[in-house]
């Protein structure tokens, strides 16, 4: 939110009343604040990005929510969630992550978190062809995607099935890009601007 915004914010909070652009009349506030951020408020201010003022008035209670591969044992929890849910809505029946999936799915950093995780699954449910989803119905696997300073890795799910598929044929093809290209049926530069687009790291 840029500096002249939020000052226009702390004052609504602060006065708990707001004018309409272009009005006469102040109307009385009754709001929750629910703020999140994926950066660090300290640095942001510090930065001058956020305001210290506004960044007290709001953080009455915070609450960190560590990434996933600091609190691996949600992983599988998730990814069960995910399952039953994007199962039902396909209409078919999968019971559960044979043992070598759950493996990979915990041991996986998951740079993306929870959209990154939420997009697997729906990718696996849709791939799988047993009443399990097994290892090889994953995507995830030795090649991880590092994203780069400041790297949006959030992605629509036509984004997250590209990136899969660019992934699972890197692993194919033991990272040849000219092989994976070809394959992929796409040029060597439309291949290299994927992979730096989507942070791949081979």
């Amino acid at each position: 939110m840029p500096i002249d915004t939020q000052s226009k914010l702390l004052r609504v909070l602060q006065d708990q009343k707001v004018r309409p652009v272009g009005g006469k009349t102040d109307y009385q506030t009754n709001c929750r604040i629910i703020a999140a951020t994926n950066r660090k408020p300290e640095e942001a201010i510090k930065d001058g990005k956020l305001r210290e003022d506004l960044f007290y008035r709001i953080s009455t209670i915070s609450v960190y929510l560590p990434p996933l591969r600091e609190r691996r044992e949600d992983i599988l929890p998730l990814a069960n969630a995910f399952l039953k849910r994007f199962a039902a809505q396909a209409n078919r029946t999968l019971r559960s992550f044979t043992p070598a999936a759950a493996d990979r799915l915990a041991a996986f950093d998951w740079p993306g978190n929870i959209r990154q995780l939420q997009n697997e699954i729906q990718r696996a449910v849709l791939l799988c062809e047993g009443p399990d989803v097994d290892a090889s119905d994953l995507s995830v696997s030795e090649i991880h995607m590092v994203p780069s300073e400041g790297h949006d890795t959030s992605y629509t799910l036509l984004e997250g099935v590209e990136r899969n598929a660019i992934i699972q044929m890197l692993r194919e093809t033991a990272g040849n890009k000219l092989e994976t290209a070809k394959k992929l049926g796409i040029g060597r530069q439309t291949l290299y601007n994927k992979i730096k687009a989507y942070g791949i790291e081979t």
